[in-house]
């Protein structure tokens, strides 16, 4: 049986261009070698094309590890979580839970980029909000709450502890 996170791949089509645009907002902070550089760049325009309908979610899933991998190089700890932002809207081809690991992932990176302003994560969170279109919002009212499925991105693990579970658990308030 399919996971509950997964969403048909029409739904994984259309929150892929919210998890995008998350992503591209940190994009600049993500500083590595060349190579990686690259990897993630074409990530970005792997998702957008998968959102347009323009491949496949059988390639697209194929490479969505290499953004993973590029995250590695990052030299900082802000563009680690760009890239990893990058990385889960890469993986929306796969599983749609993973759109709100992107804007998780953002939000993180805006957080570890402004440690004196507090507000750059309420700050984000509302500007991620404000980015989603009604459509998004009725597809994303489908995922399980955060910590409450195991058989996805969202399950009681990572996304759901420490600055992106509040991310995700926020986010997932806001759109009920």
């Amino acid at each position: 049986m399919a996971s509950i996170q997964t969403l048909t791949e029409e739904e994984r089509r259309v929150v892929a261009r919210w998890a995008v645009t998350c992503a591209e907002r940190v994009l600049p902070m993500f500083d590595a070698e060349p190579m990686a550089q690259e990897q993630i760049r074409d990530a970005v325009v792997r998702t957008r094309a998968f959102s347009a309908g323009s491949s496949t979610a059988a390639e697209e899933i194929r490479k969505r590890l290499v953004a993973v991998k590029a995250a590695k190089a990052a030299t900082t700890p802000q563009g680690a979580a760009a890239a990893r932002s990058v990385a889960q809207a890469a993986s929306v081809a796969h599983m749609g839970a993973h759109a709100l690991g992107a804007a998780a992932y953002a939000v993180k990176a805006m957080s570890l980029a402004n440690p004196a302003r507090p507000e750059a994560v309420t700050d984000e969170i509302a500007w991620q909000l404000a980015a989603l279109t009604d459509e998004e919002q009725s597809i994303l009212r489908q995922l399980p709450p955060v910590g409450s499925d195991s058989s996805g991105p969202l399950g009681p693990g990572l996304m759901s502890r420490g600055i992106l579970g509040d991310v995700i658990r926020e986010l997932q308030a806001q759109i009920a």
